[in-house]
């Protein structure tokens, strides 16, 4: 699958939004990808991840993705893959495993989002699995939407690159023009883009 074919899923599917959309990183963008929207149907769910599995040809123990937004192309991926799929959640200010989800010592971890506009969440997720002494092979996502590149000490390969703008709300044109942030809720899932 090369890239237009996957941004073409995306567009198919009503997964690129435009508005003023606050991201999980705290910026603010004019527009929203809403991968849960391709996600939902798992024909597409798989041929997307068996697209990004093929970037990390190496055997895996473990996919590790960031709570629910990520929870399906981390499940497809495993499946492909043949390994486990678990996910860490937000626990006191950081990433941290519950429902007694673990890694063990020098198991090989890939990293799964959906979208990465900062990399933060998953260079989180990284140092976690690191932590618990596994081997992180690298980052796999959907899409890239970051401009400046990702400040990830890993192999990061995704489908699609798609950068865009975000900026922090101290200097967002939209807020500047009054702009409301475009309600998140009315979206399918009602989360927030990746990290």
């Amino acid at each position: 699958m090369n890239k237009t074919d996957a941004l073409g899923l995306f567009e198919e599917h009503g997964a690129i939004v435009p508005g003023h959309f606050q991201l999980a990183s705290g910026l603010h963008a004019p527009v929203y990808i809403q991968a849960a929207l391709v996600l939902q149907y798992p024909h597409v769910a798989h041929k997307l991840s068996k697209a990004l599995a093929a970037k990390f040809p190496q055997p895996l123990d473990v996919v590790m993705t960031p709570g629910a937004a990520s929870l399906v192309l981390g499940q497809e991926l495993a499946r492909i893959k043949k390994c486990r799929a678990i996910f860490a959640e937000r626990s006191n200010g950081s990433m941290a495993f519950r429902r007694d989800f673990k890694i063990e010592r020098g198991e090989r971890v890939l990293v799964a989002a959906d979208v990465l506009t900062t990399g933060r969440l998953t260079g989180e997720l990284a140092g976690l699995a690191l932590a618990y002494g596994a081997k992180v092979v690298g980052v796999g996502a959907l899409v890239d939407r970051s401009i400046s590149g990702l400040a990830l000490a890993l192999p990061v390969r995704t489908l699609v690159n798609y950068p865009l703008e975000a900026y922090p709300r101290s200097v967002c044109a939209q807020c500047r023009l009054g702009v409301p942030l475009t309600d998140l809720t009315s979206l399918s899932s009602g989360g927030q883009e990746g990290d």
